[in-house]
């Protein structure tokens, strides 16, 4: 254990071993979180699914990079950058922060939106108080899309008093059950047959996209305008409000 208290040291660990290593070291060290720096986004996340085993699971996050290459007009997958968001909002919460965080070299080399590491997600409590036009308005703005029937992460929809929306970060939809503006029921429901499944008391909803579109992100889009007239088009959408691929 001397080694891992010189800040200098390196050691060598085998493949096998590392999880445990990685846990023995995070519960020794005085720093948090411990980052962890892997080759390749695929073993970040089969690491972080190893260290599971050793400790709390909300104790590990995994910290993904873009799917997508500079310049391409493809915006990344919803989870992604749910899971970005997710990581960012809870570093910036000391009593949330988690005590382990794994990234492929990609995830940390890749730039981040303006204001991401700001931005707070939307919470939803049973018996809470809920406007249901300002809510709407918030996910738009999120980046979420409002469609008939929610099936995936990423969109939401509105039938009178009931809400249903897919947060980017979960594995199933939520539906908002209001009476009045009170929060009377928030259950988990199945895609498949729309049905209620499982009774939630607290979610948070966060970002479908990284970057959200505030006045400062207007301002320099605008400026970007005469100094890169080669995005001009997308800046010029950007300014605008418009929402779309590769943004």
């Amino acid at each position: 254990m001397r080694a891992l208290a010189d800040p200098e040291a390196r050691l060598a660990i085998p493949e096998t071993a590392r999880a445990i290593s990685f846990a023995t070291l995070a519960e020794l060290s005085s720093h948090s979180p411990l980052v962890i720096a892997c080759p390749t986004g695929a073993m970040a996340g089969q690491l972080a699914d190893d260290l599971e085993q050793f400790l709390a699971p909300d104790d590990v996050m995994n910290f993904p990079a873009w799917e997508t290459l500079p310049f391409e007009r493809v915006t990344p997958n919803v989870e992604t950058m749910g899971q970005r968001m997710h990581v960012l909002w809870r570093l910036s919460q000391p009593e949330r922060r988690p005590r382990v965080i794994l990234a492929g070299v990609r995830a940390l080399l890749q730039l981040l939106a303006p204001g991401t590491e700001s931005i707070e997600p939307i919470t939803v409590r049973r018996g809470g108080i809920v406007d249901p036009d300002e809510l709407a308005v918030r996910l738009v703005a999120f980046g979420y899309r409002r469609e008939d029937l929610v099936e995936h992460r990423g969109e939401f929809a509105r039938r009178g008093a009931i809400i249903d929306v897919f947060p980017s970060t979960a594995s199933s939809p939520l539906r908002l059950d209001l009476w009045g503006d009170e929060l009377d029921r928030l259950t988990r429901f199945s895609v498949n047959d729309q049905r209620s499944v499982e009774d939630v008391d607290l979610e948070h909803i966060f970002p479908a996209r990284e970057l959200i579109v505030t006045d400062v992100v207007r301002a320099r889009a605008e400026a970007l305008v005469a100094e890169e007239p080669w995005g001009r088009e997308q800046w010029e959408r950007i300014t605008e409000g418009a929402w779309f691929d590769g943004m």
